[in-house]
């Protein structure tokens, strides 16, 4: 055995965790923090290993290979680090079965519509009528896309909302099909949860249709959504610290407002085409 040591002198400040594997496709070591690889750091490997490989295991997913040479002190001494700020290169269009894919990882596809009152009043929303199409298509042969290589499915649609207004929230709603035949199995739903509540969905004259939701703020003094450090994409999520997803079976207030916004979300798969068109809400009046 033989001790190298790995100084990273280049870098973005999101690359890493990073793992690091020999000539031979062998792992030396998985998860090593940038701080550290800045710093320098010793591994061991084996007497015949003259390349190794460093690949980051984050969205960028870059690798680089280096032969195993002789570090003189004076070099892991010296501050000659560069902080880059370089998005990474991304292709798109290189798989054609693949769409909210981005970096080897499933990406949000997040759309979000917003309902007035007509009457100027606060009226009740009921119900959420989404007019989308959904695509599969197939990959015959090489990466050519063929547009026409595709069937429209039914039982495919976003698998997270959030209907909320200024002051109320439905929390995060889990969206699956409705049970086919199956009336033993479509009356568990929905399923409640501590992180969210689980509904079904139905599609019926080429709408999308779901409607058990009801306010579960605890608190309307907290703030209904708190910031992700998981993508600066991502503008908003849940505070589901201020959620309630318990059975509620007299105090399940409806969404009353004058102004509401509903968020679809998909993020559990990247093999289906969503084509949005428009959006629509059964509103009721509400006396006061």
């Amino acid at each position: 055995m033989k001790t190298i040591i790995i100084k990273i002198t280049r870098s973005g400040n999101r690359n890493g965790p990073f793992n690091i594997y020999d000539d031979k496709g062998v792992l030396v070591s998985s998860g090593e923090q940038l701080d550290d690889l800045i710093a320098g750091k010793a591994f061991e490997v084996g007497d015949n290993v003259f390349n190794v490989t460093l690949t980051d295991t984050s969205k960028c997913a870059t690798s680089v290979t280096k032969p195993v040479g002789i570090v003189y002190i004076h070099e892991l001494t010296e501050d000659n680090y560069t902080l880059t700020h370089t998005a990474c290169l991304w292709k798109h269009l290189t798989d054609v079965i693949k769409f909210n894919y981005y970096y080897g990882q499933v990406s949000p596809y997040i759309l979000e519509y917003a309902f007035t009152s007509a009457s100027g009043r606060d009226e009740i929303l009921q119900s959420i009528k989404d007019y989308t199409t959904v695509y599969a298509y197939s990959q015959e042969g090489d990466y050519l896309f063929d547009r026409t290589n595709k069937v429209e499915v039914d039982d495919v649609y976003f698998n997270k909302a959030v209907v909320y207004n200024g002051q109320q929230s439905s929390g995060t709603l889990n969206l699956v099909p409705k049970p086919v035949h199956n009336l033993k199995n479509y009356m568990t739903y929905p399923i409640l949860g501590t992180t969210g509540k689980t509904i079904t969905f139905t599609k019926s004259d080429s709408f999308y249709n779901f409607n058990t939701y009801w306010d579960v703020v605890k608190d309307k003094t907290k703030p209904l959504f708190t910031m992700t450090c998981d993508s600066l994409s991502i503008d908003k999520i849940v505070n589901d610290s201020n959620m309630d997803y318990t059975s509620r079976s007299f105090t399940k207030s409806p969404l009353r407002a004058e102004y509401s916004k509903v968020r679809l979300i998909k993020d559990d798969s990247s093999d289906s085409h969503l084509v949005s068109n428009f959006i629509i809400s059964t509103n009721a009046i509400s006396y006061k």
